[in-house]
């Protein structure tokens, strides 16, 4: 089965405010929260460790890519599907679509399990996107600036050009059965936004 599948099928049974405080407020994630995280403003939201090959890049794999996803479904049961043991699917990050949250799933040292094709998986970092590739809407002048400062940093990190030729969507990962991030990803603003952050 597939990520989007299993993105889907979580859907159908995880409470939208599982990861929520009592009252559904959103609270900021305290600083013991984000000191476990290779990103300053991420908060720590962990996969499950059957959910991610552990390893110690980048002196096992050298990190060559970021490979950008759109989740077709919510953050909160996108961070739901990772944790869960069962599901064997992760990206190191998801970003949120009304206020460009950064929750960070797995370090970036490790593998994460989210691009289809083992090697790119190795040499990659994921972003996972909330939103939907036929909702323009879902791409928020907060998930495409927030996200952009991520993709920068993880590039400035691993010395990845800062271009489409390395900054690129899970539809261009050789063997893709997946369309994301689709049409109305607009990746004139994002490479603008990665090289100006």
């Amino acid at each position: 089965m597939d990520r989007r599948s299993l993105l889907r099928r979580a859907a159908a049974t995880a409470a939208g405010g599982v990861l929520l405080p009592a009252g559904g407020a959103r609270a900021a994630a305290p600083a013991a929260v984000r000191a476990g995280t290779d990103h300053p403003s991420a908060q720590w939201r962990p996969a499950a460790a059957s959910n991610y090959t552990a390893s110690n890049r980048p002196s096992a794999h050298p990190v060559r890519y970021v490979v950008i996803h759109v989740t077709q479904e919510t953050y909160a049961n996108t961070l739901a599907v990772f944790q869960n043991p069962a599901k064997k699917v992760s990206a190191h990050y998801v970003v949120r679509s009304s206020d460009g949250q950064v929750a960070q799933c797995v370090r970036e040292r490790h593998i994460a399990w989210h691009a289809g094709n083992w090697t790119y998986n190795t040499q990659s970092i994921g972003i996972e996107h909330e939103g939907w590739v036929n909702r323009q809407a879902s791409f928020t002048h907060a998930l495409y600036e927030r996200s952009a400062a991520l993709t920068a940093t993880v590039c400035d990190r691993y010395g990845i050009p800062k271009d489409r030729a390395h900054i690129i969507g899970h539809n261009e990962v050789p063997g893709a059965t997946h369309r994301d991030p689709g049409p109305y990803w607009d990746w004139s603003r994002y490479i603008r936004l990665v090289n100006f952050a």
